[in-house]
Formats: structure tokens, C-alpha cells, sequence
């Protein structure tokens, strides 16, 4: 349709950014997900408990501070339930995820070397902060 926006808009369940394509032109507004593989996995309670996490760890530190998605990882898998434990390293990718879906929520920010950086981008180490860090 002429004149209409054609923003990009991120996926539910991973964060990343979606492009407007041709195909989609009429069914755009109910477009939510970046894949096939998004779309059948949907968040999980492990997903909701890492966000929640991330958000427990920035309050228990000062403005300034940023943590690791590790960090939440490691505390997730620690606290897991259920009959087999969880290794840290298969969250970090879920622990990336809920940092984009936060970010997406206007919560918190993803910066690599100190700067903020656009975590559907972003490759190698981030850090995880709060948004307005040193706003009064």
C-alpha cells in the first residue's frame, strides 16, 4: 500500500529484528515471529526466569554496573527444578534472548566496550545494563 510505514518490528520469543518483506504486505500487523523455529518454540518458564534474573541482578547492583548474560545463565541453571540439572552454557543464547526481549520492553540496554550497541546485531561479549544509568 502506498504511503503506508514499513518499520521493522522484533520477534516475541528471540528479540531480533524483523524486516518488512513484500509477502507479508498484507498480513504485516500479524506478523510476530522471525521464523518457523521461533514460532514453534515460544517463551518458556526457563526464558521468563532468565529475564526475570537479568532484572534481579542490575537491582542488586549500583546504576552504573552492568552484569554478563552469563551471570543470569549461571543462576538459572543453579536453581533449576526437575529431575536433570541444566548446564549454564545451553542458556547463554536463551539468556541473550531475554536481554533483546528487555531491551524490546525498554529495560534494559546491550553495550559492547562500554557503548550501546543493537543487540538483534550484536556479535561476540555484551553487557547488560540499566536504562537511564546516572539520570537522577
Amino acid at each position: 500500500m502506498p504511503g503506508r510505514e514499513r518499520a521493522s518490528k522484533l520477534c516475541t520469543v528471540c528479540g531480533r529484528e524483523i524486516a518488512w518483506r513484500k509477502k507479508w504486505e498484507r498480513d504485516w500487523a500479524n506478523v510476530r515471529y522471525c521464523s518457523s523455529a521461533c514460532r514453534s518454540a515460544r517463551v518458556t518458564p526457563v526464558d521468563a526466569a532468565l529475564e526475570a534474573e537479568i532484572l534481579l541482578l542490575l537491582r542488586g547492583r549500583p546504576i552504573e554496573a552492568s552484569i554478563c548474560p552469563s551471570e543470569a545463565a549461571r543462576r538459572v541453571a543453579a536453581g533449576s527444578q526437575g529431575g536433570e540439572a541444566i548446564d549454564w552454557r545451553s542458556l547463554m543464547e536463551p539468556a541473550r534472548a531475554a536481554a533483546r526481549r528487555l531491551v524490546a520492553k525498554g529495560a534494559v540496554e546491550v553495550t559492547q566496550g562500554g557503548r550501546v550497541v543493537d543487540p538483534s546485531t550484536a556479535k561476540g561479549p555484551i553487557r547488560i545494563r540499566r536504562v537511564g544509568r546516572g539520570i537522577a
